[in-house]
């Protein structure tokens, strides 16, 4: 085989790797029982920069690499039961087709399915389905403020993250570059496990803070922490819409994609009967 592949390799490079790259004929440059590899299969394989000693090591890798596929293929050809052969053809089959259709459908779905959600629906959704979504983990809506504790009129920052009105606000975020951390956006819900990641000092000596709408002032080593706590939601209270929000999007397309897939399917089946193309032949 080794003698093979440098008599081949010997053929291509008499040519230049240029004629090696362009040329798309079928000249065949090994064999393998019935199964032949051509020039065309190995054309890409190597640029006009590949010097002349790498190009010969990677095609003659990649003709090894192909000989042993084949030969490992028609030895399994002549080794594996028929019955076995004929289960594995029937899953190629299976596959094949259910390659196709899934592309096709994908497409097909790509071009035509409405993304467009309503607000009234995520709303009216959410309404007739509220006890599928109770929550697993408690949330909170909180705003905070970590900084060093030698930062200056530490007094009138915990003013402004109580009150937190239009001018606490823009206040605030003009003073964040000098935070070692924030958060100001209190309309959002997070889990209490998210926000403990985040501000390690509520652990469980300080858990009882994360359990009721509050404000607090905690110290450690690493500063100062202004933590205000504005809603609080248990486990298995049920999930605000805004939160669960995503998942009613995925629901509602999702459901929306199974229409029109139905849909597609019937117009197909119809369109072939009026055609003349899908006929049930009669058993009379």
């Amino acid at each position: 085989m080794n003698q093979l592949f440098v008599a081949i390799l010997s053929f291509l490079f008499l040519s230049s790797c240029n004629y090696l790259i362009q040329d798309t004929s079928v000249t065949p440059i090994a064999r393998v029982n019935d199964n032949y590899l051509y020039q065309i299969d190995i054309q890409d394989l190597i640029s006009e920069t590949t010097s002349k000693e790498d190009s010969v090591l990677i095609v003659n890798n990649f003709i090894n690499r192909w000989a042993t596929k084949q030969l490992l293929m028609d030895q399994s050809m002549i080794n594996l039961p028929q019955e076995k052969q004929n289960v594995f053809n029937e899953m190629v089959k299976q596959y094949k087709s259910d390659l196709y259709m899934e592309a096709y459908k994908s497409s097909i779905v790509s071009k035509q399915l409405d993304t467009i959600i309503l607000e009234s629906e995520y709303e009216n959704y959410y309404s007739l389905n509220k006890r599928n979504f109770k929550l697993n983990d408690e949330l909170l809506k909180v705003r905070y403020v970590h900084v060093d504790d030698f930062f200056l009129n530490i007094k009138a920052l915990e003013r402004k993250i109580k009150r937190f009105d239009s001018v606490d606000k823009k206040d605030l975020t003009n003073l964040s570059i000098k935070f070692k951390s924030f958060n100001l956006n209190d309309s959002i819900w997070i889990k209490e496990d998210v926000l403990v990641a985040k501000l390690p000092i509520l652990n469980v000596k300080n858990s009882k803070v994360l359990k009721k709408p509050n404000f607090t002032k905690l110290q450690d080593s690493l500063g100062v922490y202004l933590v205000k706590i504005e809603a609080v939601l248990k486990t298995n209270d049920i999930a605000p819409l805004s939160y669960v929000k995503p998942t009613i999007e995925q629901i509602i397309l999702n459901k929306r994609k199974q229409n029109l897939l139905k849909k597609i399917q019937k117009d197909i089946t119809i369109d072939a009967i009026k055609n003349k193309n899908f006929e049930i032949f009669s058993k009379n």
